[in-house]
């Protein structure tokens, strides 16, 4: 049970404290990471920036998963303490809190009237270009990104500690933390292709079951669970990435609404106005997954003892 009391202890910090010092936070040190090889990639030449981009997308989750099954394995002699300790590390690899004060943070902005104010909150929320965007983009964009973000940010480091342990959860943000440093197109295209492809691999049941989850949500809520289930069938596909628009198109037709991205996807349909209200109830629908997913994975946990669900499939296999 170890597993799963150190997964409530991180949960439990991370609605609690939020986010530890950038100085201690070991997401900044894989950022470090990563940037040190950066600056070490060839320049030019495909192949060689696809090789180059290739050993960094496995190095990097390696070396910090090969980090967390050392220090996993030696507080897990110490019953009393190692839940306590497994949750402080465990707790770096999501955040929940975060995430949704800084979609609360473009819905203040929005509240007093300052549309620059909240379109310098939503940069903390995704990577779009927010210069041109009124209030109904702003909170659209808001909306999309913490729906997305729930996958990302909260369900797939815990899936994979349920899974794989302490291990997991960190070779699991390594990779997301590679994808939002290099996986895109420009600058970055051949090197960062396969941390791209390897974020989309470990996010495709993260992101589906992330939908069921908010659908489940927004039903104990009270929101409109068979327009959202209605709408992930019908849009889920409609985005660039595999995934991201699983959980977006859930949320649009839980909230019954149009969400855009301009020149890229529609999803939803604009039976409600997008007001900035519809922010808090977004929150509120994610926060409730998480819960929920909590509880889930906590079981699966539970069930592996100190090793997460994989050490339960060794048992069995005896």
């Amino acid at each position: 049970m170890t597993a799963a009391a150190a997964l409530l202890v991180a949960v439990a910090l991370d609605l609690a404290c939020g986010e530890p010092p950038a100085a201690v936070h070991p997401v900044v040190w894989m950022g470090n990471a990563i940037n040190a090889l950066k600056r070490r990639a060839p320049a030019g030449g495909r192949v060689a920036e696809l090789l180059f981009g290739a050993l960094m997308a496995l190095a990097v989750p390696c070396l910090f998963a090969a980090l967390g099954a050392g220090i996993a394995a030696l507080i897990a002699p110490h019953p009393v303490l190692s839940p306590l300790l497994l949750g402080l590390l465990l707790k770096p690899t999501f955040a929940l809190r975060a995430l949704r004060d800084a979609a609360l943070g473009v819905r203040d902005a929005l509240a007093t009237g300052d549309v620059p104010a909240a379109r310098g909150a939503l940069r903390s929320l995704c990577s779009r270009d927010p210069s041109e965007l009124d209030e109904p983009a702003l909170v659209a964009a808001s909306i999309e990104s913490v729906a997305e973000n729930a996958s990302d940010s909260f369900v797939a480091p815990l899936f994979y500690f349920a899974l794989f342990g302490l291990p997991g959860a960190l070779f699991y943000r390594a990779v997301n933390t590679l994808d939002a440093m290099v996986g895109y197109h420009g600058r970055y295209e051949h090197l960062g292709k396969a941390s791209a492809r390897l974020d989309d691999a470990l996010n495709f049941v993260p992101a589906r079951l992330t939908a069921l989850l908010l659908l489940a949500a927004g039903w104990l809520r009270g929101a409109d669970a068979r327009r959202g289930l209605a709408v992930l069938r019908r849009d889920g596909g409609l985005t660039e990435s595999p995934n991201a628009g699983r959980p977006m198109a859930a949320m649009a037709g839980l909230l019954r609404v149009e969400l855009e991205k301009r020149g890229h996807y529609r999803l939803g349909d604009p039976v409600e106005p997008l007001r900035r209200e519809l922010i808090d109830e977004a929150c509120r629908i994610v926060v409730l997954a998480a819960l929920l997913f909590t509880a889930l994975a906590a079981v699966a946990a539970g069930a592996g003892g100190h090793g997460g669900a994989a050490a339960f499939w060794e048992e069995l296999s005896r």
